[in-house]
């Protein structure tokens, strides 16, 4: 506990993110790798209705992230605050609401997606034949029957990193990432007979994450005396503003996860009109460029905790210092990642697809047009990390739905009218921009106001 509440105070900000902002992107990248091993292993096939079988229903398996982030986000910004508050209890409390929400509302959600599958698939853009067979079967498997297994294995993550765990945390999400990289090909072109491909996917994902969340389990029994985190339900858990807390940081992260799930299934009906070629391009195009994403993502949630113990603790000063180096660290980053997809698309798509496919040359002007938006993005989610991390619900509201709903749903449509299939995909890049440009006023302003003082806010959550 000293050398957590030392790092979260006294050492020098750059390491203080780095230690725990590294494997944080570190488990993200890993995620994105083995959700691009998924299609890298289906494109074997050679069949773009395997592969866009595959991609439809990504939606479908991003809205279980969604459910952990409304109780994963929502549950680590108020423990945090709660620590930098020393108040110990609270914390236990707060991630025992945040354990039991997730189990209740995912388990909901997946007897919902099996009492009407068909109809689910075909909503996300699976209704070619012999793609809504395998959307159907790899739905059926990895979000049904594994979803308990992935929104709780990624609501774990959240929690640990909260209490200043974000190694453990991140070799959970390794542990998973890892396994469904092995177990693909097992399951895919060895147990299960060709033609499979995605029904093979399927079982290596739920397999993988429930291994994860296995881990998990056994890393909470061996550092019981350690670790705040609270598992057992109780009245307490339910009173003291605690669900509320947790909603109102975690509602913006689920809208905002949920907003990108949504855009995405627009994004793909619209694709059926330009063919399966097409949407297998936008697909492979939309996980390739999800690199630049998830290393942002992975330091947002690596320093949200630090973030929120500072605030509370009042300490605004380093606050501030925080903010900037994972921001600066995050920009560049996607700079960089920017730069090589515009360099090197044609390499890049051509190891999911092959160059002389229809597909490819989709593949490679859409990741070209979305790849432009990573900087923009990248400040937009370090604003809004920042203000989930301080309990900041409106602000992040705004901004997660600007970020994803509000702006490029709409640009969507207008654009495909104008520009048609490129149309599509440049709606993207323009509301990063959008959204970013916002995100500085937002910040900026919030900064001016409140950001000099050093005495600590008022409650626990912050608001």
């Amino acid at each position: 506990m000293k050398s957590r509440r030392e790092l979260f105070e006294n050492a020098p900000v750059l390491n203080a993110v780095l230690v725990l902002a590294i494997p944080s992107m570190i488990g993200q990248v890993i995620l994105v790798i083995y959700n691009i091993a998924d299609t890298l292993f289906v494109s074997f096939s050679n069949s773009d209705e395997m592969i866009t079988a595959v991609t439809v229903c990504m939606p479908a398996f991003m809205f279980l992230s969604a459910i952990s982030n409304l109780f994963g986000v929502g549950g680590a910004s108020v423990i945090s605050r709660a620590l930098g508050s020393r108040l110990k209890e609270k914390a236990k409390q707060v991630s025992a609401f945040s354990l039991w929400g997730c189990i209740v509302v995912t388990v909901l959600y997946c007897l919902g997606a099996l009492a009407f599958l068909p109809q689910f698939v075909n909503l996300l853009g699976g209704s070619a034949p012999i793609v809504h067979e395998n959307a159907c079967a790899y739905l059926k498997v990895a979000v049904v029957f594994g979803g308990l297994g992935a929104a709780l294995s990624t609501l774990m993550a959240h929690l640990l990193r909260s209490e200043g765990y974000s190694v453990q945390a991140s070799i959970g999400i390794a542990i998973g990432g890892l396994l469904n990289i092995c177990l693909d090909p097992l399951f895919m072109f060895v147990l299960l007979k060709p033609g499979n491909e995605a029904l093979g996917a399927a079982i290596a994902t739920a397999l993988s994450n429930y291994v994860a969340l296995a881990y998990y389990a056994v890393l909470l029994r061996i550092r019981k005396k350690e670790i705040v985190m609270g598992l057992i339900p109780n009245l307490k858990m339910l009173g003291d503003g605690i669900p509320k807390a947790v909603f109102f940081v975690g509602i913006p992260a689920c809208l905002m996860t949920l907003c990108e799930n949504i855009s995405y299934a627009v994004l793909e009906k619209l694709m059926v009109s330009a063919g399966t070629a097409a949407q297998a391009g936008v697909g492979v195009a939309k996980k390739v460029n999800m690199l630049a994403h998830c290393i942002v993502r992975g330091m947002a949630q690596g320093v949200l905790p630090l973030i929120g113990y500072n605030y509370s603790s009042g300490n605004r000063r380093r606050m501030r210092k925080i903010v900037t180096c994972s921001g600066a660290i995050s920009v560049g980053l996607s700079l960089l990642c920017m730069i090589i997809c515009l360099l090197f698309a044609g390499h890049l798509i051509g190891i999911f697809i092959r160059p002389d496919a229809a597909s490819h040359r989709f593949g490679v002007a859409f990741l070209k047009i979305f790849c432009i938006g990573a900087p923009f993005s990248a400040f937009a989610y370090t604003v809004i990390s920042f203000f989930q991390a301080t309990g900041q619900g409106v602000k992040s509201l705004i901004l997660a739905l600007l970020r994803k709903g509000f702006l490029d749903i709409p640009l969507m449509f207008l654009l495909h009218s104008l520009y048609r299939v490129y149309g599509i995909v440049w709606a993207t890049p323009l509301a990063d921009f959008i959204c970013c440009v916002t995100a500085a006023v937002l910040f900026f302003r919030w900064i001016a106001a409140h950001g000099h003082g050093e005495k600590a806010p008022k409650g626990f959550a912050g608001a």
